[in-house]
């Protein structure tokens, strides 16, 4: 947000000096200025024509969006009662009851799944994890784990 909005003062700028679009980009893609952080070349004309235009404001327009009602309290605490009660039900079964998309389902389910796990198990599991996949490394093919 903050670079995007440097971008927009420095092609205001521009436009003051009277440079044309063409001339501003390689000025923005330079490795001095912005390099791959810069906006894309549609985004320089288009702010380019607004402030050739007479626009004054180099903050982006407030646009209506719609409200995300899908991961409300209550559809978590939907989703988690209904898990609670059977952890085997399916994302489809779950979606079907609560008339919730999969999608949201399933982000609600992994990210309650993953905040449970304790951080020190978290870690214990993913060290344990490098550890074999080490072994693996080191031997090639030929690794077996037997449990």
């Amino acid at each position: 947000m903050q670079r995007s909005l440097e971008q927009r003062m420095a092609i205001k700028f521009c436009v003051k000096l009277e440079k044309s679009a063409a001339e501003t980009i390689p000025m923005l893609v330079s490795k001095k200025a912005f390099g791959v952080d810069c906006l894309s070349d549609r985004q320089i004309f288009r702010w380019h024509k607004a402030f050739a235009e007479g626009r004054e404001d180099v903050n982006d327009e407030n646009r209506a969006r719609r409200p995300s009602t899908s991961s409300s309290d209550d559809n978590v605490k939907s989703v988690r009662d209904l898990l609670n009660t059977d952890h085997r039900l399916s994302v489809r079964l779950i979606s079907e009851t609560l008339d919730i998309t999969k999608t949201v389902i399933h982000e609600i389910a992994c990210t309650d799944a993953l905040k449970a796990i304790p951080e020190n198990d978290y870690r214990a599991a993913f060290d344990a994890w490098k550890t074999r996949w080490n072994r693996w490394l080191d031997a090639g093919v030929m690794y077996f784990e037997s449990f």
